[in-house]
């Protein structure tokens, strides 16, 4: 009895650690600034309504668009590698606004200006976690 009570509390306490601190909690891909204009978009073409507040969006690739129902959707994001050590240690949620329009996406997610700088020190591709 004694040894469910612990596993259970243990289990609790795991669910609990946020996202920064543990290992991949979600997928992994690459992500990659994309300069303005960011309109018009694939999800609210160019209606400025559809950027969050703090600018922290993102366009994805084929893979995430899911024929668009990912419009709206956020997204957890870290940055966990790249040349020169290039993350900040922080995570951010960006929301999904387009789809990448370049043919083949160059990464994942291609993230505002204002989210990449957030959790990349440089301006190169990076690899990083995402969790929906």
């Amino acid at each position: 009895m004694r040894a469910r009570v612990m596993l259970a509390i243990f289990l609790v306490l795991i669910s609990c650690i946020g996202f920064d601190s543990v290992g991949v909690l979600g997928d992994v891909g690459t992500a990659a600034s994309y300069d303005p204009p960011y309109m018009p978009t694939r999800c609210g073409g160019s209606n400025e309504d559809q950027f969050p507040p703090g600018e922290f969006f993102a366009a994805v690739s084929d893979g995430l668009w899911d024929n668009g129902a990912s419009c709206g959707r956020k997204y957890r994001v870290r940055c966990i590698s790249g040349p020169m050590r290039p993350c900040k240690v922080k995570s951010i949620v960006v929301q999904v606004v387009d789809l990448c329009s370049q043919d083949p996406c160059p990464a994942t997610l291609r993230l505002s200006n204002k989210a990449f700088d957030a959790i990349s020190k440089i301006d190169a591709k990076v690899n990083v976690e995402y969790a929906q």
